[in-house]
């Protein structure tokens, strides 16, 4: 069984509803950007404004990241990845930007660019537990937010506790992975 993602399509239609998304931006419709924006515009305001504290730019960010997006459809390459991960580099490279507008001391700017960092490993760390399988994500759950042990979260899941423990292992394994790909990205 696929895995549903965030936004109630199957995890396995994604890069070919990412592809069709593509196509209809270069094509020029702007109901593929209406669609974007709809599906994205939160995730993009949500990130900007933890990166930078800052409503209004925050909002003047998302306004330049799909501004982009209809200007140069073609700059997507699935191939790379995501549409979301696509949009949400578009991101974080404005609110650098964004941050080097500001003149801001360079004490103040180095907080800034560590909240970035964090705020970006965060969000990864959220899309990879979102695109995770349902057993792994529902055992990391159990074992994170619902501050069970492997044992408890055995019993709640109706596994065996070698089951659980795999699972959690595996999840945890998939995030660090996630965060390792991620770290050595050049801004």
């Amino acid at each position: 069984m696929p895995n549903e993602t965030p936004d109630g399509t199957s995890g396995t239609t994604r890069p070919h509803r990412d592809h069709g998304i593509r196509r209809r931006l270069v094509r020029g419709e702007e109901s593929a950007l209406a669609e974007l924006y709809d599906g994205h515009a939160s995730v993009v305001r949500g990130l900007a404004h933890r990166f930078l504290d800052d409503e209004d730019a925050a909002d003047r960010i998302v306004a330049e990241v799909f501004a982009e997006v209809w200007a140069d459809p073609g700059a997507y390459r699935p191939e790379h990845g995501s549409l979301r991960s696509w949009l949400t580099e578009l991101t974080r490279v404005r609110a650098l930007r964004c941050l080097d507008e500001s003149r801001l001391d360079p004490e103040s700017r180095a907080r800034l660019e560590e909240r970035i960092r964090a705020a970006s490993a965060a969000a990864r760390a959220d899309r990879m537990v979102t695109a995770m399988p349902g057993p792994l994500r529902t055992a990391l759950e159990l074992a994170y937010v619902g501050r069970r042990d492997y044992r408890e979260a055995a019993a709640e899941l109706g596994v065996s506790e070698d089951e659980a423990r795999r699972r959690l292992r595996l999840g945890l394994q998939l995030l660090s992975t996630a965060a390792e790909n991620g770290s050595g990205k050049a801004s």
